[in-house]
């Protein structure tokens, strides 16, 4: 019929938020100087693609590329809109997609782009280049054996079962934002991965004087070496082996001979963190053929709370051990079985000294007791003149378990003891700021957190083929990029106002954060919609009211409600005034 309305609706949520924020980034600009075309390829640019693509993945939780071309579909006005560019039905074909992460597999493109969006991001949002966190983790996936492939077995937290890639991380203090990032085979160790991802953070930051702060497997000699060539400091804590393991035992005495030790207090200023002292030592390393020679500070350290923790899993490994070694030993009786060699008992009670990790803390007396039996010999009755025999009944029993008091209290005097290694020098780190600075490394774990959890879920890789997976791996560390960006400028936002955000917590409308997550943010967009109605001589275009809420988070990144609000442009913005 010729006066027939037709209505359309876009879901739009948060991802009008997400690709500002990518122009803000100028992620478009980036990705098209890096990602080159084919003179003969048509269609939509590969940098916006990809944004497009990433807006996707974070706005739906889905990175599959299968969902994207319906989702665009349903949404192309919008895009449009927001992109100044025409979409076509084409652009985001599952072929399309391909070649995007093939793209982005390349590692001489990838690179440039890490380069690239490191200068570009430090300079727009005025980032802070002063601590640098750098660690690994691993994405495991159910993946067909390939010779020489990315998806190998190799030691795994998440599950050991699976084949794996290796992902290393260098992310920016205090938002986490990553500045490098190497995708390698599963089997890899961690340790020859910590010089590739330094040299890459300290090409792209330019700047001297960086503090890399990573876990004890950065505390291999030769990268200690390394950073310290190129005039860049460390922070990492000493890996219990070798010659470390061996003066352990002296430093911790040392530490517990009367000396004074620094103390460490948290944000309440009364609560002890840690506490401890520090020494300076020579280092030295060869490197390319050249001695690198240095001062290191050495700082020992003791945390309380650790230390009880620690007291308390001995005790409770303790109390097992008794009550499993009594347990090997039990009274005479149907279906209990009894030990009646002595070597087994051994056996058996050493096993479990061992499994609890209690030797040398426990000790238990045991007796060998036998019983005589007197049994007849041959069938029959039982008579005088019949032969009779006498069966002995060996068993052995633990009759007490004792601990060694003067070995458990020596064992706990050494509990919470840990040292850490610096090359930086005592007024660029105090003590104090060198063990507070190691205890947010959980910064970096929470970019993990985000590649592994919702909405990212990296795993698992719904690809196949080297390239994809390493590429899509690279796509979604763009994703993990723009989420901390979104979180950190907001937060740096409410701490310069002195102000919180209030209705991101829907139990409690009137609770206030000055602290919210990225994924709260987002989800304060949900349910954010544009109505077409399409009249046979007009169409009207209505958009759900923004919430005052969803205002203030908008300012609070630097952009405007009209970004939203533009895209029902026909209609008088005056009426859908904000709802309260």
């Amino acid at each position: 019929m010729e006066n027939e309305l037709t209505i359309t609706t876009e879901r739009i949520d948060d991802f009008v938020l997400l690709l500002e924020v990518m122009k803000q980034m100028g992620l478009p600009e980036i990705l098209d100087r890096h990602l080159t075309r084919h003179p003969l390829e048509e269609g939509m640019s590969w940098g916006w693609v990809t944004c497009i693509w990433l807006a996707h993945i974070v706005s739906q939780g889905d990175h599959r590329k299968v969902t994207v071309r319906e989702w665009v579909a349903q949404a192309q006005y919008t895009l449009e809109q927001v992109t100044g560019l025409t979409i076509r039905d084409t652009d985001f074909t599952d072929d399309r997609l391909s070649i995007v992460l093939r793209h982005l597999s390349k590692p001489e493109y990838w690179q440039a782009i890490e380069a690239d969006l490191g200068a570009q991001t430090v300079r727009v949002y005025a980032l802070e280049r002063e601590v640098v966190r750098v660690d690994a983790t691993t994405v495991s996936g159910y993946h067909a054996e390939t010779e020489a492939g990315l998806m190998q077995f190799g030691y795994s937290k998440d599950d050991p079962l699976l084949r794996q890639v290796k992902l290393m991380l260098a992310t920016l203090d205090p938002l986490g934002m990553v500045v490098a990032s190497d995708v390698v085979s599963g089997e890899q160790a961690d340790d020859p991965l910590y010089v590739p991802i330094i040299e890459r953070a300290d090409a792209i930051l330019a700047r001297k004087g960086l503090l890399f702060v990573g876990d004890a497997k950065m505390s291999a000699l030769a990268t200690r070496a390394q950073v310290q060539a190129l005039e860049h400091y460390y922070l990492t804590p000493l890996a219990m082996t070798g010659e470390t393991a061996q003066q352990m035992p002296a430093w911790i005495e040392a530490g517990l001979d009367g000396r004074e030790l620094t103390p460490v207090y948290g944000p309440d200023g009364t609560t002890l963190l840690a506490e401890g002292y520090e020494f300076t030592r020579p280092r030295e390393d060869v490197l390319a053929g050249e001695t690198v020679a240095w001062d290191e500070r050495v700082l020992v350290t003791r945390s309380p709370a650790h230390a009880a923790q620690l007291v308390r899993g001995l005790e409770e490994r303790l109390a097992s051990a008794e009550a499993k070694l009594l347990a090997l030993t039990p009274p005479r009786g149907r279906g209990k079985r009894q030990i009646v060699e002595e070597a087994a008992l051994h056996q058996a009670a050493g096993a479990i000294l061992k499994a609890h990790g209690v030797e040398g803390l426990l000790a238990y007396d045991y007796e060998r007791q036998v019983e005589q039996e007197t049994r007849f010999v041959g069938r029959g009755r039982g008579s005088a003149d019949r032969p009779q025999r006498i069966v002995e009944h060996v068993r052995c029993q633990i009759t007490a378990v004792t601990r060694d008091a003067q070995a458990i209290a020596d064992q706990q005097r050494t509990f919470g003891w840990r040292t850490y290694a610096t090359n930086a020098p005592l007024t660029h780190l105090p003590f104090t700021h060198a063990v507070l600075t190691y205890r947010h490394q959980s910064l970096i774990e929470n970019d993990f957190g985000l590649l592994k959890g919702a909405p990212l879920s990296i795993a698992p890789l719904y690809v196949k083929r080297d390239d994809q997976i390493a590429g899509l791996t690279h796509l979604l560390i763009l994703a993990v990029r723009l989420l901390t960006l979104i979180e950190f400028v907001v937060r740096r936002q409410l701490h310069a106002n002195q102000e919180e955000l209030t209705g991101l917590f829907p139990q409690n409308p009137r609770q206030g954060t000055a602290k919210p997550t990225v994924k709260r943010l987002l989800n304060a967009f949900n349910h954010i919609c544009l109505t077409t109605i399409d009249f046979p001589d007009r169409v009207l275009r209505h958009l759900t009211p923004l919430t005052p809420l969803q205002t203030r988070i908008l300012e609070l990144l630097g952009l405007s409600p009209e970004v939203y609000l533009a895209l029902a442009s026909e209609i008088p913005k005056t009426a859908f005034p904000l709802r309260e």
